[in-house]
């Protein structure tokens, strides 16, 4: 079942007009809220050249605005509160908060705001939006996998979302290393980004 049209091609365009809308894709039409207590927004860097650092940020909020009848419309809106980062380690997350890193006092939010879905098949898609980190604002694409719909034992009606994508910290400004004695640095420049999404519908 597909959530966001496939990129605007002109037999796509053609397919679209002749074909009914999937009545189970229209009845997730609405306006959700992602449900942080049930989300997850992580990152995996390589640290010393030989192991990974996990992560993740503990306060974000975001909004889903699907629309099954014309997919292409959908948009994803999230928020994410610097100062959240957990590795595990709070010195090394106070690193990550200060000026060597994102600087959370000065630049609280982590942002993305989409501006293009695909469909890429069955149902996996790619998400195109603009990422803000620190000052700096660069196009970010998220390969997503839908996970699809329940409705909770509260009555609910949730969807659900996970996905990843990789990123060059460096180009959002984040570019603080220190070298290693036998070579490399000691902090990846290349960022796995992971996201595990639950959202609820608006009530009408």
């Amino acid at each position: 079942m597909g959530l966001f049209g496939r990129k605007n091609t002109e037999s796509a365009a053609t397919t679209t007009a002749t074909l009914p809308v999937d009545p189970a894709l229209a009845a997730l039409t609405g306006d959700y809220t992602i449900d942080a207590a049930h989300s997850s927004i992580g990152f995996t860097v390589r640290h010393a050249m030989v192991t990974n650092v996990r992560g993740s940020f503990g306060e974000h909020e975001g909004t889903l605005r699907l629309n099954g009848s014309d997919p292409a419309a959908s948009t994803a809106s999230i928020d994410v509160k610097i100062a959240s980062v957990d590795t595990g380690i709070g010195d090394r997350d106070n690193h990550l908060r200060s000026g060597d890193f994102f600087d959370a006092e000065q630049f609280p939010l982590m942002s993305f705001r989409s501006t293009e879905a695909a469909q890429l098949g069955g149902d996996k898609y790619r998400i195109t939006g603009d990422l803000t980190i620190k000052d700096v604002t660069k196009p970010l694409s998220i390969d997503l996998e839908f996970n699809g719909t329940a409705t909770d034992p509260y009555g609910n009606e949730r969807v659900g979302f996970e996905g990843s994508a990789e990123i060059l910290r460096s180009e959002w400004g984040l570019t603080w290393n220190a070298a290693l004695e036998t070579g490399g640095v000691m902090v990846s420049d290349k960022v796995k980004l992971n996201f595990d999404i639950s959202a609820i519908k608006n009530a009408a």
